[in-house]
């Protein structure tokens, strides 16, 4: 397929979108059944432990199908069209979460208050010390744009939220972030996990410090780290560890987007047009021109057309409680109260966000409307804290994940591009996030 005709393809719904859209749903109900049914599997690597959950199996799936096209029957076949239509409903996938993450937000301001100044400056270090120690070693190794994406934060869920509202998820920087995110998944708690270890060990900083930097915002690699550090410490100081690292880990998953928003993207982007002169292979051309040419598509979730976002919507909402029903027995129907509520979040975030120009992202109001109904301002938060409860939330990542997954074959060219590349600059931001952390806790705890 030329890169003319993907790209007409990806800006312009034709007559044949209705079938590739329904087959989309389809396939995604039935990898994430197949998903949740495989659950979860966890084996140990030295003092560290890889937990791979069914959001994973989702993501793996997807993407096997989308590079198996040309070797399955037609009725089967994920085609290239399909992958940037998969693309497409990543987006509005996405905001659900985001509520989510808002919801939770709210409630747990109580917990975020009484955490003290070493857990709210610790913050600075774990979004800072990402760029810090990446974004210099991937300009060095002839990474371009795709650095920002991959060293502005560590690359989790909301990462991808942000990253793929701000430049779309098929850009340089989209593909960066989907590259933290995947090689994060697979060796992120296990490189944690010695790092955390061998730090420890040099008794260089307070066990509490290091707790607070292990909070990065992936609870696999927060139980990694931490445990690292709690096997070397008493039984009293063991549990204080464990104690302050969920704490941390709460504020970075919940208050985290903000930071990643309004502080580490912005510093990221001024820091790769500062060193890229510097650093950076002259030799090296950004993009290839194919890959170029599809950056400047229009706005994807606008390609979908407001029914299209609905659908992605509420479809989405379908596949969650589909696969928390699988996994955990929970009842859809229980389930539906606090789905609508997200999906309400959802939808005056956007029109927010249309009505104030898209100067404010999407993601920002979609979090700060879910906040606002569960913190202590809204009467009812109580109730809708309880209703919201009963979706899980890993439940909202399947969906997500495994539509990224039927969306990642048509970027395996880029990968390759990056290959080993992207796998080290990957540890070297996680060891900034921890480390950058680490520091500033200990610099305030005393």
């Amino acid at each position: 397929m030329s890169s003319t005709k993907t790209i007409s393809n990806y800006k312009t719904l034709d007559g044949n979108d209705g079938f590739r859209f329904a087959k989309l749903y389809i396939f995604a109900a039935i990898i994430i059944t197949i998903a949740e049914l495989i659950g979860s599997f966890t084996f140990n690597i030295g003092p560290g432990k890889i937990v791979l959950l069914p959001m994973i199996w989702a993501l793996l799936i997807g993407a096997a199908l989308g590079l198996a096209k040309n070797r399955l029957p037609a009725p089967l076949r994920i085609e290239t069209s399909m992958q940037f239509n998969a693309a497409m409903i990543l987006q509005p996938a996405l905001l659900l979460f985001v509520a989510k993450l808002g919801l939770l937000v709210g409630s747990s301001l109580p917990q975020i208050v009484a955490s003290g100044w070493a857990l709210v400056f610790q913050e600075f270090g774990h979004f800072v010390g990402t760029i810090m120690f990446g974004l210099p070693l991937a300009l060095l190794l002839g990474i371009k744009r795709e650095a920002i994406g991959a060293t502005f934060s560590v690359g989790r869920e909301p990462s991808l939220a942000i990253i793929g509202e701000k430049y779309g998820m098929d850009s340089p920087e989209g593909r960066g972030v989907l590259a933290e995110y995947l090689t994060g998944t697979v060796f992120g708690a296990v490189f944690i996990a010695i790092l955390a270890g061998f730090i420890a060990s040099l008794n260089i900083f307070d066990p509490i410090a290091l707790a607070m930097g292990s909070g990065v915002g992936s609870g696999s690699m927060m139980a990694a780290a931490s445990g690292a550090i709690a096997a070397q410490q008493t039984p009293e100081i063991a549990k204080q560890v464990m104690t302050f690292a969920a704490a941390s880990n709460l504020i970075t998953t919940t208050i985290g987007t903000y930071f990643t928003l309004f502080i580490s993207l912005p510093m990221a982007v001024w820091g790769y047009r500062v060193l890229e002169p510097i650093l950076g292979r002259k030799s090296s051309s950004s993009t290839p021109p194919e890959e170029a040419k599809v950056e400047k598509s229009a706005d994807h979730s606008a390609a979908l057309g407001p029914i299209g976002i609905v659908c992605a919507w509420v479809l989405s909402a379908g596949l969650a409680m589909i696969g928390d029903w699988i996994a955990r027995g929970s009842n859809p129907l229980e389930s539906i109260p606090g789905m609508a509520i997200m999906l309400v979040a959802v939808l005056i975030g956007v029109l927010l966000n249309h009505a104030t120009g898209k100067k404010i992202p999407a993601v920002c109001w979609v979090s700060l409307i879910a906040m606002a109904l569960t913190s202590p301002i809204c009467p009812w938060a109580e109730q809708i804290s309880a209703l919201t409860a009963k979706i899980n939330f890993l439940a909202l990542i399947t969906p997500m994940l495994t539509f990224a997954g039927l969306s990642i074959a048509k970027d395996i060219p880029a990968f390759r591009r990056l290959g080993w590349r992207i796998v080290v600059v990957s540890f070297a931001a996680n060891a900034g996030t921890f480390l950058g952390a680490t520091i500033i806790a200990q610099f305030f705890k005393h």
